[in-house]
């Protein structure tokens, strides 16, 4: 295929995600490709190749078939990336522009191969890859891959069939192929394979069969890129044509991904009251001398950071000089453009425009590459020149890496993460979440005026006092969740909603989240399990919304209330397909659209007795080791975390032996 037939422009939103599909049956390792313009990757006949070269010390190369695949670069290309993708992913879109720089960069060296993996939480992408591989069948796949990804936000059935007449292609036709299944058949075909090679989550890579996962800035590219390249190099000097080069690496790569070792457990950060010494260099709003101020640790790049802007305006709204607001830097390693946004902002504080710089970062978050950052500066009226070498200097990276080891140390390892007066306020909280807790403070430093303290040095005494101490309202030492189960445990589905017989020998146990991204990846694996043991599994289902996730206890208690009306299974279908809009107008519009008494389910969903059902099921989780979700219980045997379907299998013929 001509590497220049189409603009190259790789736009994915990632989130983490596993989904097991069919076998695939011809894998097309060790054979060669061929390829004409617009269409897929197709095995040709070929000998088995000679076995390539071991790999280098440590690294791990996969067998990753280009078969059925979309390229673009020439089939000689001596380094193949084979992508697994999502039209609908956030996190892909930060690599449009690296792919594009390798491709400028490498040239006829490297081909890229595009595969399909829709994650189970993106409601829209399925049916945006099956347009995709239709429009593929008319020579227009790169050309609708771009109109995706231009339009990613914008993925419904409507849509794509004016993407497709707008890049001229015959929409009877596509949807012919759509109900053909074989758009389906090829996408599970992909995420089989991905989920063989380990490929979890969007955008995944794989380098001449070495994986790269995630939006990596260039620089991670380069390093596998020009290792592989050499690799390749001395295949060519050896006598193998460098038509033959990838199918010679594939013969000796490993078929299926090593099973993942566990990570070890990081110790929860502490509940209590911190000492978290105030920075003079940090940008500070707020009262001059407050009697209670807020320390935040933030990315400019996380969209929970952002989130919960509006929150901090409105305390400082409500609150006045009595409270101040002071701005650390966290960027966390996985979003690429962080550092250098925390970077812009510093330097936009020393012409004293810290929190334009703010404002316009956490408004523009998908926007902050260089240029966009230069732009930003220049439209609230910095000194471009001074701000590009502030950027650059050391003294900025020291005061950011200082923010970093500082927050590290009173466990802000994540973000967004504050301290009020010192006591710890994790993530994206809503207003009344902070007000109690100031309310609190306000209490404590009150009473400090009032003994002498001058109001200057009210935080320094709080934390003088009570530095280490629980937070007013907490118990004399914070209770400890227990840890996880490692055996089975007592879970009863009681009156939790269920499917499947109550006799049923299998009984699994849910407790979720409807906020929550990886719940609603695990969806598809309890969904195998209750098609592949039909009448031998019950699922029932629990509730645990998360703290931070602010519509989570709603969207619960809206299942409950159609659950009241016989349609719990249709809601948690339809609020895990809307997991980004579960605000109560949103409710209500799923509720006429499943059917319900609106004004009957409007009603349940303001009554105490279901917020109670929710919190009871909570608790219960808590009680049994839950820490996070999803936490699925089979026979009371925990299984933590978004598994694919096989950890589930295992475990269910297991049990199946047991009663046999």
């Amino acid at each position: 295929m001509k590497t220049g037939a189409a603009i190259f422009g790789f736009v994915v939103t990632g989130a983490v995600g596993v989904l097991v599909g069919l076998a695939l049956k011809d894998s097309g390792s060790g054979q060669k490709v061929t390829v004409t313009e617009g269409q897929k990757v197709a095995p040709a006949a070929a000998g088995a190749p000679a076995a390539a070269p071991a790999a280098p010390s440590g690294e791990q190369v996969l067998r990753v078939p280009t078969t059925g695949g979309f390229q673009k670069g020439p089939d000689d290309a001596l380094v193949t990336i084979v992508e697994f993708s999502d039209f609908e992913c956030p996190f892909c879109n930060k690599v449009v522009p690296t792919l594009k720089q390798i491709q400028d960069t490498y040239g006829d060296k490297v081909r890229i191969v595009f595969k399909h993996n829709p994650l189970p939480f993106h409601a829209n992408a399925p049916l945006a890859s099956e347009y995709a591989l239709a429009a593929g069948q008319q020579g227009k796949f790169w050309e609708m891959h771009d109109k995706l990804f231009e339009n990613y936000k914008a993925l419904q059935a409507p849509n794509l069939d004016g993407y497709a007449q707008s890049i001229g292609a015959d929409v009877g036709k596509i949807k012919a192929y759509i109900e053909s299944g074989e758009g389906k058949k090829q996408i599970q075909a992909d995420q089989a394979l991905a989920a063989k090679i380990g490929g979890r989550g969007t955008p995944a890579f794989y380098i001449n069969g070495v994986k790269l996962s995630g939006a990596q800035p260039f620089d991670n590219f380069k390093a596998i890129i020009d290792q592989q390249l050499a690799k390749a190099e001395k295949l060519v000097s050896s006598g193998v044509p460098k038509k033959d080069v990838y199918a010679k690496i594939m013969a000796s790569a490993l078929e299926n991904a090593p099973a993942e070792q566990p990570k070890p457990q990081q110790a929860e950060p502490p509940a209590t009251r911190q000492a978290v010494a105030l920075s003079d260099k940090a940008p500070t709003k707020g009262g001059k001398e407050p009697l209670v101020t807020i320390v935040e640790w933030s990315d400019f790049e996380c969209p929970f950071c952002s989130r919960v802007t509006p929150t901090m305006k409105q305390i400082i709204d409500t609150y006045g000089d009595k409270v101040a607001f002071q701005f650390r830097h966290q960027p966390l390693s996985f979003h690429a453009r962080a550092m250098p946004a925390a970077k812009a902002s510093m330097a936009a504080h020393k012409q004293g425009k810290f929190w334009q710089m703010h404002d316009k970062l956490f408004e523009n978050q998908k926007a902050i590459q260089d240029a966009d950052l230069d732009r930003y500066a220049q439209e609230i009226g910095l000194n471009l020149q001074k701000f590009k070498a502030d950027m650059a200097s050391k003294e900025i990276e020291e005061i950011i890496q200082a923010d970093i080891n500082t927050g590290n140390g009173v466990g802000a390892r994540g973000t967004p993460s504050f301290f009020v007066n010192g006591v710890p306020v994790r993530g994206a909280q809503p207003f009344p979440a902070f007000q109690k807790v100031i309310d609190e403070e306000l209490k404590i430093a009150e009473g400090l005026l009032k003994d002498g303290v001058k109001r200057k040095d009210i935080y320094a005494e709080i934390l003088k006092r009570h530095a280490g101490k629980p937070a007013p309202g907490q118990p004399a030492q914070a209770a400890q969740p227990p840890p996880a189960p490692t055996g089975p445990v007592d879970v009863t589905i009681g009156k939790a909603p269920a499917i499947g017989p109550k006799d049923a020998p299998i009984k699994v146990v849910v407790f979720s989240d409807f906020e929550c991204p990886f719940c609603g990846r695990v969806n598809p694996s309890i969904d195998r399990l209750k098609q592949e043991y039909k009448g031998k599994v019950q699922v029932a289902f629990k509730h645990y919304p998360l703290p931070f996730h602010r519509n989570a206890e709603l969207a619960a208690v809206a299942s409950l209330a159609a659950h009241r009306q016989g349609k719990f299974w249709e809601m948690h279908d339809k609020l895990f397909a809307n997991q980004q809009a579960l605000q109560r107008d949103s409710l209500v519009s799923y509720a006429k659209d499943l059917g319900l008494d609106v004004s009957k389910f409007q009603k349940d969903l303001d009554d105490p007795e279901l917020t109670t059902w929710v919190k009871s099921d909570t608790e219960e989780g808590s009680k049994i080791g839950v820490r996070g979700t999803p936490a699925t219980f089979v026979n009371g045997r925990l299984v933590s975390g978004a598994q694919p379907f096989e950890a589930f299998k295992a475990i269910v013929d297991e049990e199946l032996k047991k009663k046999s």
